[in-house]
């Protein structure tokens, strides 16, 4: 036990990493589960990867706490880049929700807490459980697991105030929304066009109360189209897994600087 006392800082700076990127990351970072089995996880995966890397042996002084934030916040960029990502199918939904009439009946997440369009939570959680199918989790946990070649424990100095890092983040989140307007697309157009017979029918027809026909109508446009293109939609997610996992290592790039 004694020889391990020297590699001991250079442990908890892994365990302080994926702690960190388990905070933000897709399913990992949800409230259903405890936070002593995230602590637990994290603590055997810090110390699996412990014995696979070639951790350096550190000295506990001024300069290993500036690491330890270092290494924080590196853990939180990396899982924040995957969550935002992933957070397109939401999108999707609540711009399909918005045409279909549903954006005013939102449901609180409980994986998170936070407010959520139906149709967009429908969807992410079919396009979580599509993610724990194609092993996407294991993918995610590669990806904190080869930070280490990019962003080395030793490095002392991580420029987060990068113009070329501050530009990859954003146009990150500008794919986000791209992808998450292509997805809703097909049923966004549908309904635009049944927005536009409705109008044509409400001039023509001015006894027809239009407002009342035509909610039922989007409603049921709007799942016939749905059903229809689902395949394509999961599609459109599994393209949007593979960019999730891009983009995480040409961050890891910029961070690490190579």
């Amino acid at each position: 036990m004694l020889e391990l006392v020297p590699t001991f800082p250079a442990f908890l700076l892994i365990f302080v990493r994926v702690t960190s990127f388990f905070l933000m990351m897709p399913l990992f970072s949800y409230r259903t589960i405890p936070t002593t089995h995230k602590i637990g996880f994290g603590l055997i995966l810090a110390w699996i990867m412990f014995y696979t890397i070639e951790a350096p042996v550190l000295e506990i002084n001024g300069a290993y706490y500036l690491l330890i934030i270092k290494e924080a916040l590196v853990g939180l960029m990396i899982g924040f880049i995957a969550y935002l990502m992933l957070s397109a199918i939401q999108i999707a939904g609540g711009f399909i929700d918005f045409q279909m009439g549903f954006a005013i009946a939102n449901v609180i997440d409980p994986q998170t807490g936070a407010q959520s369009p139906l149709l967009g939570q429908y969807l992410y959680t079919v396009g979580l459980f599509l993610l724990l199918t194609v092993n996407g989790h294991h993918l995610l946990l590669d990806g904190v697991y080869y930070s280490y070649e990019f962003i080395p424990l030793e490095k002392p100095w991580i420029s987060f105030g990068n113009e070329n890092l501050l530009e990859y983040v954003v146009r990150a989140f500008n794919s986000m929304f791209i992808i998450a307007f292509q997805m809703s697309i097909p049923v966004v157009g549908s309904l635009f066009l049944v927005d536009v017979a409705l109008g044509i029918v409400a001039r023509t027809v001015p006894q027809l109360n239009i407002f009342v026909v035509g909610i039922p109508i989007k409603i049921g446009v709007s799942f016939i189209v749905l059903i229809a293109v689902m395949g394509v939609l999961m599609l459109g997610v599994t393209q949007l897994f593979e960019t999730m996992y891009t983009t995480m290592r040409g961050l890891m790039e910029l961070i690490g600087g190579t």
